[in-house]
């Protein structure tokens, strides 16, 4: 049996409650983990000018138009979305407050509610995967479940995956919950089942040593977090005990996540050098690994693809950069720009392109990628080439295999 490990990130909560996310928001909404960013307070100033041709149109609109306008405040994120979409940069965004407050959970990487990873089927089916040890979990759902009703209310095809994802989670509180009606996959079975709201921590870090050699340590980063550099480290607690002679680093459908977090585990595989550039509008920046990384000492390969997105690239550029280490799979997905997150005062937020960065060889990945030393076609029948490539190399660097 595999014995995947999960960092222990229980941690005290600061506030009385969290807000939940269900996990289908982290995994099916691009932009929150897409955005390779920084996160920004607002220095909020009043233009003087005003916006005369918007006023004229909603005079307009309030003398002629036939149907109910939406609430003033629909109207004002329509016409920021309109500002920004001017930009043309897919990248520059607006967020209303629940999404907003969905993204600061994601990126705190805790949340509440009941802790599932929630899919949609070919079929339209949705369908649940508990974490471990989560509300769900405890309750009896099982991989494969499919969610039937919610709160009485059986769901259809119409249903969007993201307004369900937001009736699975709450405010962690006494008696605070949702009731879902589940179809047992093998039975086809329905049961319902109230489920409390509990605080999730999300890991953004697995890793184990690898049944096909003993001597190879396997960690794959899921997503950059404020828990990803202490949960990097726990994996290399337990795989230097047990003791590895190789790793391997999966990057594989990291989508990104946060700038410096994603730097401090570029920091750890390496011994010194450049991590990469960064050039804004009115200045440059170069972020350097300090020496005498946690994981410097082993030889290293690090599989990517084209879900390999944004800060998760900048990790592998820095470590293919400096020698560090080769990349094995697809070319990846291809950008390399920087966003701040700026909360307004309606707690709903911006992301604004601020910045592009560049590997260590000053070289851009924005549109095209980081191309892998040894390229890969993923198997029509799932197994993992990349993985076993991987091994493979590393054999040959270790000597025969064992």
């Amino acid at each position: 049996m595999i014995d995947t490990k999960y960092a222990n990130t229980k941690q005290s909560v600061l506030y009385g409650f969290l807000i939940g996310l269900g996990l289908a928001l982290v995994f099916t909404a691009g932009f929150l983990f897409r955005d390779f960013v920084q996160i920004a307070a607002v220095n909020a100033q009043t233009p003087g000018a005003g916006y005369p041709l918007l006023d004229e149109v909603q005079i307009l609109l309030d003398q002629n138009y036939l149907r109910e306008q939406p609430d003033y405040t629909q109207r004002q994120y329509a016409a920021i979305r309109g500002l920004l979409s001017a930009l043309d940069d897919r990248y520059t965004f607006f967020i209303d407050p629940p999404v907003a407050q969905s993204e600061s959970d994601v990126l705190a990487g805790t949340y509440g509610g009941i802790g599932v990873l929630l899919q949609r089927n070919e079929a339209g089916d949705f369908v649940l995967f508990p974490f471990p040890d989560s509300p769900a979990i405890r309750a009896g759902i099982v991989d494969g479940d499919r969610l039937v009703a919610v709160n009485g209310t059986r769901l259809t095809l119409a249903e969007q995956q993201d307004a369900v994802d937001q009736l699975l989670r709450g405010e962690v509180r006494e008696g605070n919950g949702v009731e879902i009606t589940v179809g047992r996959h093998a039975t086809g079975e329905e049961f319902t089942v109230f489920i409390t709201f509990d605080v999730i921590n999300v890991p953004s870090v697995v890793w184990r040593v690898l049944e096909e050699d003993a001597r190879i340590g396997y960690i794959q980063i899921l997503r950059f977090t404020n828990r990803t550099p202490d949960e990097l480290a726990a994996a290399v607690t337990d795989l230097r005990a047990a003791p590895i002679q190789a790793l391997v680093l999966d990057l594989r459908n990291n989508a990104g996540g946060l700038l410096q977090e994603s730097v401090d585990i570029a920091d750890a595989f390496l011994d010194g050098g450049v991590v990469l550039y960064q050039r804004s509008r009115d200045s440059e920046r170069t972020f350097d690994a300090q020496p005498g990384g946690i994981m410097t000492d082993l030889p290293l390969i690090v599989l990517v693809n084209g879900g390999t997105a944004s800060a998760s690239e900048l990790v592998a550029g820095a470590i293919r950069d400096s020698g560090r280490g080769i990349l094995i799979g697809q070319t990846t997905y291809g950008k390399g720009t920087v966003q701040e997150i700026f909360r307004l005062s309606d707690q709903s937020s911006v992301h604004i392109t601020s910045a592009e960065w560049f590997t260590p060889n000053n070289s851009t990945i924005e549109g095209t990628g980081l191309t892998p030393d040894i390229a890969m076609i993923p198997d029509i029948n799932g197994r993992d080439v990349e993985l076993g490539e991987a091994v493979r190399q590393l054999q040959q660097q270790l000597g025969q295999s064992s």
